[in-house]
């Protein structure tokens, strides 16, 4: 497979379903850094292109094997949690990411699945606005009885920060309107022209400051300054493309929305136009791609959105994109330079990563010095079947390579010339000890990825723990992130989560410790335990996140907790599932073996006596909390498995027992919704609904405050049985659970 010609689903296609879990979990960790990287930090570290690639390999995996989709997927995320030093906004209505198109297949497949989810024929008038995608920082407005009251950053979709300040210094940003909704809340892109780009760049130079690599770059940083007097001195620009809150609609269409927000005093693009047809879109989109150079600022791609605000609202959203909208991105871009030195990273999960240390190269006018290597088999030229790629060139130091680039962030290596390899360049030998704890780094069979055995004993490994321990999403501790971390694990003052609860304690008042290190005074040591103490009280989801078990993200925890409701019955499940757990794995052996001794012996495989066999001596108790683990919505069982792995580990587990015996954990409220008669109750639904779609039904029993589950059990309190039921119908007869059609349904919820 040609890596200059192969897609990233023509890479998703050649994995087995092990290589592909293992591909899934390198997939989820490197676009967690690239997001933090280039959302929180404003300093990317891999290209758009890299970066849409690896997202659409990773939704490609997750539509070839839905089961081995992740509770941390990046297809469930949204950018990166805010940075310190900005006081925190949590966004009433939440900001959302886009989905993606680069092919024009994937925009003809996008207005079909439209029309699909809308129940349209083909040949009924739906329009769709069409307009650049400007490559900068996205903000949000809000502006309450027509004066601007708050400016926030996007962050992690939930809670951004707030640059009020700074956003009134930006010329093109109103500080009253007229005529507007009393409450107006205006989403858009800051951004930096060439022109004032190269200006900045020259000022900063004559002053022996930091130069920017790209306009995108200098617009985020100039933003997010906490002196707004600096952003006042930086040529920032803003472009209004939507909405969040609003007390009153601005328009029946985005068109009209759009004119709306022009005639408020709103900078909104000039290029954007109305469009009938898909072929319509397409050519609109290669206007705009033909004058991108003449611009004057950066682009990616193309924003489609459907015209009908009403449309919009039916249509609604997935967990971090709407369905409504998609991006049209641009090609990528390529360039040669000197590979100088591969690296070894050692992550979270024990992974070894490698690095591409590069010459440092222009490529679209982005300075790039580092590109991803996926991992061993890539450097070695061979795909994870065996078959080579890159003709079967192997990648080694010293080499001329060509690197791979779409966007602002960095690229991956994608060819090597061999009639520049320097004279002597050895094959890169890729360790089998890890270079952070010296522990054997293991290969297990099926996966692609070489980890390190250490665990908590690895320095790498522990330190990336705590780091997620500390991070936003988890007990986002004000003044203990990363760098602090790394601090105190190196001068050995906490190994493990319990001991940031014992800092003050284990040294006399830690007062006067902290204080005297190097960056701390009395008043931030004072703040650090007073945040520390205030995180002893954590929700339930949170915790579960917090503990970085592997498959466990973000969606998974509060899928989690808001089945459990509390620590203690989630523990004790997982306690009771833990031969249950056993008993899996070793019927996904025992499956495997009767499978291939069946085609030995040329005759069926008998899959149901093998794994009955394996389960028959698992007691009642232990089966049935396995399959409340696993019955759970978006689970599954590699969430279980994951579970069961940590909490059965002595060390692992006495760990996260001295960690919670620091807390207070508050429980997970049931799910409810004003007036609904399915609150709190799992639903499941089956065969073909004809009123309605799949997707339609779950999300508005969600939004009732019920359950949807995705298989039938004890639990089970309701199935809704289109035409075609089958399995699921017989099995909630054979439970007793009560069954309803569609009708009843709707007239259940009060839509019939």
């Amino acid at each position: 497979m040609d890596p200059q010609t192969a897609t990233p689903e023509d890479r998703a296609a050649a994995l087995s379903e092990a290589e592909a879990k293992a591909r899934l979990e390198d997939l989820a960790t490197t676009i967690a850094r690239a997001d933090e990287a280039y959302h929180r930090d404003d300093a990317p570290w891999i290209p758009d292109a890299e970066y849409d690639a690896l997202k659409r390999e990773n939704a490609a995996l997750e539509a070839r094997f839905p089961h081995l989709k992740r509770r941390d997927s990046p297809s469930d995320r949204v950018g990166a949690a805010p940075a310190e030093g900005f006081a925190k906004v949590r966004h009433r209505m939440r900001m959302m990411s886009l989905g993606n198109a680069f092919e024009d297949e994937d925009l003809r497949d996008f207005v079909t699945g439209i029309r699909r989810y809308l129940g349209l024929a083909p040949d009924a008038p739906l329009a769709f606005t069409a307009e650049p995608k400007i490559d900068g920082l996205s903000l949000s407005l809000r502006y309450e009885d027509g004066r601007l009251v708050q400016a926030a950053t996007r962050g992690d979709g939930e809670v951004g920060e707030n640059v009020t300040a700074n956003a009134r210094t930006i010329a093109d940003i109103p500080q009253t309107v007229e005529d507007a909704p009393e409450v107006l809340e205006v989403r858009g892109e800051v951004y930096m022209s060439h022109a004032d780009f190269e200006a900045l760049n020259t000022r900063q130079s004559a002053r022996g400051d930091k130069t920017f690599a790209n306009p995108r770059n200098a617009a985020a940083g100039s933003l997010r300054q906490l002196d707004p007097a600096i952003t006042r001195a930086r040529p920032l620009r803003f472009f209004a493309y939507s909405w969040g809150e609003l007390s009153d609609p601005l328009a029946a269409t985005q068109i009209a929305a759009l004119d709306r927000l022009d005639s408020l005093g709103f900078q909104t693009n000039p290029l954007t136009e109305l469009c009938e047809t898909v072929d319509d879109m397409l050519a609109h989109y290669r206007q705009i791609e033909q004058a991108r150079a003449t611009l004057g600022y950066d682009i990616d791609g193309v924003v489609y959105k459907v015209d009908d605000l009403a449309l919009q609202s039916r249509l609604g959203f997935r967990s971090t994109t709407p369905r409504w909208a998609i991006a049209h991105k641009f090609p990528a871009e390529l360039a040669w330079t000197r590979l100088e030195a591969i690296d070894i990273q050692v992550g979270r999960t024990g992974a070894l990563s490698p690095v591409a240390r590069l010459k440092p190269v222009t490529v679209g006018g982005v300075v790039v010095s580092n590109a991803t290597l996926h991992n061993e088999d890539y450097i070695a030229g061979r795909d994870a079947t065996g078959a080579p790629i890159r003709g079967g060139k192997d990648i080694r130091e010293g080499d001329w390579v060509q690197v791979y680039r779409a966007g602002d962030v960095i690229p991956k290596v994608a060819d090597v010339d061999l009639s520049n390899r320097p004279e002597g360049a050895a094959p890169y030998a890729f360790p089998a000890t890890c270079p952070q704890c010296g522990s054997d780094a293991v290969r297990e069979e099926g996966d692609s990825v070489r980890r390190c055995t250490g665990g908590l004993v690895c320095p790498a490994q522990a330190v990336e723990k705590l780091k997620h321990f500390v991070s936003r999403s988890a007990f986002d501790i004000e003044g203990l992130g990363a760098k602090q971390v790394e601090q105190f694990h190196a001068d050995g003052w906490i190994a493990e989560p319990a001991d940031i609860f014992a800092l003050q304690d284990r040294y006399g008042s830690g007062l006067q410790q902290v204080k005297n290190r190097e960056g701390w005074g009395e008043k931030s040591a004072e703040n650090l335990f007073r945040a520390i103490e205030e995180k002893r009280t954590i929700p339930l989801k949170r915790l579960i996140f917090s503990l970085g078990i592997r498959h466990v993200g973000e969606v998974a925890a509060a899928d989690l907790a808001r089945h459990f409701g509390t620590w203690d019955k989630l523990a004790q499940t997982v306690d009771r599932a833990a031969r249950a757990g056993a008993a899996a794995r070793r019927a996904e052996d025992a499956v495997a073996a009767e499978r291939a001794a069946a085609a030995d012996e040329g005759r069926k495989p008998r899959l149901a006596d093998t794994k009955a066999a394996v389960w028959a001596d698992v007691p009642q108790e232990a089966r049935a909390a396995w399959e409340e683990i696993t019955g759970i919505d978006g689970i599954g069982a590699t969430v279980a498995q994951a579970l069961v792995t940590a909490f059965g580990q002595p060390r692992e587990r006495a760990s996260i027992d001295r960690l919670v015996a620091c807390l207070e954990v508050e429980p997970e409220a049931a799910p409810t919704a004003a007036d609904s008669p399915v609150a709190g109750k799992t639903v499941v639904f089956t065969g073909s609904l004809e009123k309605m779609t799949r997707a339609e039904a779950k999300a508005r029993a969600e939004a009732l405050g019920a359950k949807v589950s995705g298989s039938v059990s004890a639990k089970t309190d309701l199935l809704v049985a289109g035409p075609g039921a089958g399995s699921k119908a017989k099995k909630a007869a054979d439970l007793g659970v009560e069954t309803i059609d569609e009708d009843a349904w709707l007239a259940l919820i009060g839509d019939g």
